[in-house]
Formats: structure tokens, C-alpha cells, sequence
């Protein structure tokens, strides 16, 4: 299938009277009144992205990880190497790493693709790097990440991928992330969009110390004050504080919500993606859910200004889209609820 050159207008918004008729079914079941509380609401907002009640069950859920390096790393950001980026690739890629595993346990499929990691996958099968954009990204404090032709071509490739992924079944898409570094450039991402001083927003990311936190902290800042006006833009905001992957998956929230197929979004990173995805195509936030609670701070202030609440909270920070994996039997449950219980006028 070819590149997809990404619309900018107004995403459709899903189906009121579908959301109206799951409500309306809902309220008919066997049970109180609203004894089942948000996954009521879950369930008619399933409805309303199908746009069908009763809404069929998400049996095909898909995890796209983007794997990217990002130039700031190299300025001491994480508690680990970059060295760490492409080992992870090899073992999402061969189905041995965290995501791989809670994918496995709820039957959710996981692929990678390189956008940006800063060496190349010739032992992986091409489709891995069919996508590569360039190797790594500028880094962010002292240049821009991408040019905004980089940015365009990852923005597309983002949405070939929703497309395709949708044309093969897909019901619900999954946008995971990899790379040392990102926890820097979604605070960047986030603070801009934002418009929030960098400490508001700024996490430990892998576990580092205080003293790594105060530097994160100024670099994004640094980084969010060389951008100035141009983080109005969504496109010059992934130019300038982006990378690669995280413009790959703008183009893949954004592409799935236009066509219809609603997006469980992860942790910081991927409600950070979801922010920029809302500007790039406004009503692109009526198609997502917000699968899990991140340690990270920026998150909470993300998912207020994209008016969602996470649907789990483990206390996690692994990133890879494994957060929002362990919130799809939170969606299935709901949908089962809403086509398994009996309405009580049949009872009675």
C-alpha cells in the first residue's frame, strides 16, 4: 500500500445516536439503574466509535510501537544507555520484551516499526524499517529534531500504518513507544503545547536521581524556549521538540481516529503524541481512551486538557504501550456487559 499523505481537517465525530441507543439499552438491563457505573459509559462510547448497539466485541486489538533515539540522550537524561533503544527493538520484534508479554496474556497482537533508532535492522525482517525516517533526531535544547519535511514523511507514515492496519481488521489500535530520551522530548511536547514551565510537567522517565531530574528539567525548557512561536504549529512543534517516531504516531492516532477505529492511548509519551494529534486534526480526542495512569506528571496535565481519565493505574512506567494492554479487558468487559445482560422487561 502506498504512503498516505495525511488530511488536516476536522476529524468526524463518532455516532451520537449509537451512544444514545447503548445508553438507552443500558439502562433497560437487569441491574439498577447506573449500577455499573463507567463501564456504561465505556461501552456506549464503543458504540458511538462503531457506530452500532449493540457494539460488536474488540477481538482484534493491535499495538504499533514506534521505536526512535533522540538527541538529547546524549546530554545524561535517562538512567540508561542508547545502547538500550535497539536491544528493545530486537526483543519486541522477536516477542520477548514487557509489552510482548501482556499482549500475549490478553490476546493483543504487538509490531515495531524503526522511525528514527540511530542503527539500522538489516537482520529484521524490512517491514521493521520500511518507514525509517533518519537515524536518531537533533537534539531538541541545542537544534531542531526533525526538518519539516522529516516531519511530513513520518506524519504519513503513521497513516499508511493506521490504514493498513485497519484495512486488515483491526477494531481498536494501540500506540506504543521506544526510545532513550522520549520521557524528555513528550515533556517538551507537553509543556509547549501546554504552555507550562517544564518542572510542571517534567517525570524521572527510567528512574533517575534528583540531581539527573534538575537537568532534564532545564533542558526542556531550553528546549521549549529555542522553539518560541513556532510551537503554535503543530507540524513546526514536532520540527522543533519532536522526533521521528513521535510525528509517525500523530499521523497513526489521528489516521485511525479519522477513519473511524478508536485508539487506547498509553502512558506520557503517547498522550503527549495524542495532544499534538488533536491539533493536527481537531476532533481527533473523541476517539481515544486513556488506557492507563502514568508516573509521569505531565501526563495527568495532558489527559485534563484532552478531558479523559485512565481506565487503570499500576503504578507503571514502562512505556511500550503496555500500560493501555492492561486496560483492554476494562473495554471488552464493558462491551459484554452491555450485549450479555438481559434487559429486565424480558425477566419480568
Amino acid at each position: 500500500m502506498p504512503v498516505h499523505t495525511p488530511s488536516r481537517t476536522p476529524v468526524r465525530a463518532p455516532s451520537n445516536a449509537a451512544y444514545a441507543a447503548a445508553r438507552a439499552l443500558s439502562d433497560g438491563q437487569a441491574k439498577p439503574l447506573g449500577a455499573l457505573g463507567d463501564l456504561e459509559t465505556l461501552a456506549a462510547w464503543v458504540a458511538s466509535c462503531q457506530g452500532a448497539c449493540p457494539p460488536r466485541q474488540l477481538d482484534d486489538v493491535r499495538v504499533v510501537v514506534f521505536a526512535g533515539d533522540h538527541g538529547i540522550a546524549a546530554d545524561g537524561v535517562s538512567a540508561y544507555p542508547v545502547e538500550i533503544t535497539p536491544a528493545m527493538v530486537y526483543g519486541i520484534a522477536g516477542g520477548h520484551a514487557g509489552v510482548s508479554a501482556l499482549a500475549a496474556a490478553n490476546n493483543v497482537s504487538v509490531s515495531i516499526y524503526d522511525l528514527g533508532v540511530a542503527v539500522d535492522f538489516d537482520d529484521l525482517p524490512p517491514e521493521v524499517s520500511r518507514f525509517k525516517v533518519r537515524r536518531s533526531s537533533g537534539a531538541i535544547h541545542l537544534t531542531d529534531a526533525l526538518t519539516r519535511a522529516e516531519v511530513e514523511a513520518a506524519l504519513a507514515a503513521g497513516d499508511t500504518i493506521a490504514a493498513e492496519q485497519i484495512a486488515d481488521g483491526a477494531q481498536l489500535l494501540i500506540s506504543g513507544d521506544l526510545g532513550i530520551g522520549n520521557t524528555t522530548v513528550a515533556s517538551a511536547l507537553i509543556a509547549a503545547t501546554l504552555g507550562v514551565p517544564g518542572a510542571a510537567v517534567t517525570g524521572r522517565g527510567t528512574g533517575i536521581d534528583e540531581g539527573t531530574l534538575v537537568h532534564k528539567t532545564a533542558l526542556i525548557e531550553a528546549a521549549v524556549a529555542r522553539a518560541g512561536d513556532r510551537v503554535a504549529d503543530p507540524v513546526e512543534r514536532l520540527a522543533a521538540l519532536g522526533a521521528a517516531d513521535f510525528a509517525a504516531a500523530v499521523g497513526f492516532i489521528s489516521g485511525a481516529a479519522r477513519r473511524g477505529v478508536p485508539v487506547l492511548l498509553d502512558g506520557v509519551i503517547a498522550v503527549a503524541e495524542a495532544l499534538v494529534a488533536e491539533d493536527y486534526a481537531p476532533g481527533t480526542k473523541a476517539w481515544l481512551q486513556a488506557g492507563h495512569r502514568s508516573t509521569e506528571p505531565g501526563q495527568a496535565l495532558a489527559l485534563d486538557r484532552l478531558g479523559l481519565a485512565p481506565l487503570v493505574d499500576f503504578s507503571m512506567r514502562l512505556g511500550e504501550g503496555s500500560g493501555a494492554v492492561l486496560a483492554v479487558p476494562v473495554l471488552r468487559s464493558a462491551v459484554a456487559a452491555l450485549t450479555g445482560i438481559a434487559q429486565l422487561s424480558d425477566l419480568t
